[in-house]
């Protein structure tokens, strides 16, 4: 089933639908899990949230570009990362011992995580994607599905509404991630769990390295040539801010091994990741790229004449507020300090008997 948001139409839906009620959608179909649009667009307008005070990244863009990674005769090539990383998460997903009877997989390209995962996790799954192309091209699963085209930054859902979100290699394209995450807290049901991954702030430091040296060298100067990412010391607050509690936050770096930097640019023009960044460069000279494919070799390359691309990935767990779940702690109400946990075992002998 395919649902089709119009972003578009979000000032005409604004006057002609009222906040809260249902779209008519493809085939006269009505899902009350769905909100309209323009409600989540005035809200993000209310609170400030809104993309246009963060336009960091140009999403018209980063659209054409993932709709020509679609639309490739071998686009699955280049999914080695994706697949690895959702199969990551899956493992997360089955850390968590309970079945989620409604959840979000959000820009989940070819359902790389879902693919990973079975009817005894996940009872019904909506996928959501800008992507039309790739949303057609999703995995067939036993889990039953439906499948939305929405963006990342407007989530069409109703509060309360998901006891699992999922997302993987996604959110570090939105502008308003503080926004997204705010979001993602407020579709999730009491004590839903969100758990996701997206790319850290050293990711491909090998090619932002070799470019920008390559490029002071024979230009003079160096423009950002790589999209700025999430540092992890940031994520945890982020989390934090949006609402969620029990927070998890870590990180994995895949390394990936290319003939050459050429053959890393065309991969990663293969993905759908290639840099969308408003401040972005739209040229750089022939003999300024062949100047950073011998800086990347030289600085970084292997015995064999491989050279290595990092991709840092950022996992995080975090859950919306329930009254059942674990507190810490009153401040002041220990009755062993930390000075005397080396002391453990002498502090258990000399303990009387009950």
């Amino acid at each position: 089933m395919y649902i089709f948001f119009d972003m578009s139409k979000v000032c005409r839906l604004t006057r002609m639908l009222s906040f809260g009620g249902c779209l008519n959608l493809i085939g006269r179909q009505r899902t009350p899990l769905l909100r309209t649009s323009s409600s989540v667009t005035m809200d993000a307008l209310r609170t400030g949230s809104s993309s246009a005070s963060m336009n960091v990244f140009d999403r018209s863009m980063k659209r054409k570009q993932k709709a020509w990674a679609s639309a490739l005769v071998d686009a699955d090539k280049y999914d080695y990362l994706r697949n690895e990383v959702g199969s990551r998460i899956a493992d997360r997903i089955f850390d968590v011992a309970r079945t989620f009877p409604l959840a979000l997989e959000i820009g989940c390209g070819r359902s790389h995580i879902v693919q990973h995962l079975n009817k005894e996790t996940i009872d019904t799954l909506f996928l959501v994607d800008v992507n039309e192309k790739a949303l057609r091209m999703t995995a067939e699963m036993d889990i039953p599905t439906h499948k939305v085209l929405a963006d990342e930054e407007f989530l069409p859902f109703k509060e309360n509404t998901f006891d699992l979100v999922v997302s993987s290699l996604s959110l570090h394209w939105v502008n308003d991630l503080p926004g997204s995450l705010k979001q993602i807290n407020n579709i999730l049901k009491p004590d839903g769990v969100f758990i996701g991954a997206m790319v850290g702030g050293d990711t491909l430091y090998e090619l932002r390295c070799s470019l920008q040296l390559a490029e002071l060298e024979r230009e003079g100067g160096f423009a950002p040539h790589i999209s700025p990412y999430t540092a992890v010391t940031d994520l945890g607050n982020l989390l934090g801010l949006a609402g969620f509690k029990m927070l998890t936050v870590d990180i994995d770096e895949i390394e990936v091994y290319y003939p050459d930097m050429f053959q890393v640019i065309k991969d990663l023009q293969g993905m759908g990741e290639s840099n969308c960044a408003w401040n972005r460069k739209p040229m750089l000279h022939r003999d300024t790229m062949l100047a950073a494919a011998a800086i990347y070799k030289a600085m970084y390359g292997n015995e064999d004449g491989s050279v290595p691309a990092t991709f840092q990935i950022l996992y995080m767990i975090g859950w919306k507020h329930h009254d059942s779940q674990v507190k810490p702690a009153k401040r002041g109400s220990a009755n062993v300090s930390f000075g005397d946990i080396g002391k453990m075992n002498e502090l258990s002998r000399n303990k009387p008997n009950s």
